[in-house]
């Protein structure tokens, strides 16, 4: 039975929906469920708007205030002092001049929110090939932000959690290159996976350089994706944690009674690719719908709108996982290998092992 370290998920982790006021700018200010939660890091995607001003917004508190970034292209980093105004104690602020990509006049928003370390970072400096850079890292949530400076040449980067990492998303902040994207055991250390396109996963030793990432680093190679010399770079890392947390891999069967993926927690954000074949990354969470079965997907790769999913597309929440209810290669091709990302709205079993109350 999968006892959880942490009780309660929102403590680490939120969802929270807004609505547009261009050209006024305002506070989000997160739901009560959340508590005091200043976000590391916040993904922020319209709802309703696709195209340029739809795209999949990335910022972090180490990059700060100005700097974007979209997991929807492969577009070097962007700098905009009038997007984001601070990460805020509940939340955060929008600029009067932000743009149509995070304050849409009546658009829907979601913003997926993660804590590190409050923007404190922990620097270190290059030695030999090994890049230089800094970490602010959450251990008890297993999630870290890295950013570093490429070295050309295969070397380790810290990160700080104290354990292997399950999944890391890499991102060139200089240049136009795809985001890579490694998810133990599915994408391993000598393949990637890039998050801003429908492409299966791709052999090439130079991104990890062939090397699993340990309890302390994560080693790179030579590719523009991961370490070309001079570039700025920003990665994400998660470790799986028991009851809050997974990362991995599950086959497809094509059926509407399709794969049931155990994660010792009913879900509150998943996202899923399919890494056998060309298809979307979707992401599906209990926030913006959270009736089963979950039909609303929204696309990391694309900008477009919310997309309220045929019935071949459909995902069932449970209290110990999630099951694919339709057919589509998106989330359960015939025989091909989906890589998934969990996080929980509430675990299955808590840390004193008194089961979770139903809901």
């Amino acid at each position: 039975m999968a006892y959880t370290t942490i009780n309660d998920p929102s403590a680490h982790f939120h969802i929270q929906l807004y609505v547009g006021n261009n050209p006024t700018g305002q506070s989000i200010t997160n739901d009560a469920n959340a508590g005091d939660f200043q976000p590391d890091w916040l993904w922020i995607k319209s709802r309703d708007t696709a195209g340029g001003s739809g795209v999949n917004f990335v910022q972090d508190s180490t990059r700060g205030t100005t700097k974007d970034v979209h997991t929807s292209n492969d577009e070097a980093e962007h700098t905009n002092s009038n997007m984001l105004g601070s990460f805020d104690s509940d939340g955060f602020t929008i600029g009067s001049s932000a743009s149509d990509n995070i304050n849409k006049s009546s658009d829907n928003y979601v913003a997926w929110q993660w804590i590190a370390n409050g923007g404190s970072r922990t620097t270190f400096t290059e030695s030999g090939n090994n890049p230089g850079g800094g970490y602010q890292a959450n251990t008890t949530a297993g999630f870290s932000i890295v950013d570093y400076v490429g070295t050309g040449s295969a070397g380790t980067v810290q990160h700080g959690l104290g354990s292997t990492p399950s999944a890391m998303i890499v991102k060139n902040r200089s240049s136009a290159a795809d985001w890579a994207v490694y998810v133990d055991p599915a994408v391993g250390n000598d393949s990637y996976v890039n998050l801003n396109t429908t492409a299966a996963k791709a052999t090439a030793g130079t991104v990890w350089n062939d090397t699993d990432p340990t309890s302390s680093v994560f080693t790179v190679g030579s590719n523009t994706k991961t370490n070309t010399d001079g570039d700025s770079y920003i990665a994400y890392l998660f470790c799986s944690k028991k009851g809050y947390s997974r990362f991995g891999a599950y086959k497809g069967n094509a059926a509407d009674n399709g794969a049931f993926v155990y994660t010792g927690f009913k879900p509150r954000l998943v996202i899923i690719k399919n890494i056998t074949d060309t298809a979307d990354w979707t992401i599906w969470d209990t926030t913006r719908y959270p009736i089963n079965f979950q039909n609303i997907q929204l696309y990391p790769n694309l900008n477009n709108a919310e997309d309220s999913a045929s019935s071949t597309t459909r995902l069932d929440m449970l209290s110990n996982g999630f099951k694919m209810r339709g057919v589509n290669n998106k989330i359960n091709g015939n025989g091909d290998t989906m890589l998934y990302m969990a996080w929980a709205e509430h675990p299955f079993v808590t840390g004193t092992g008194t089961p979770a109350t139903a809901r």
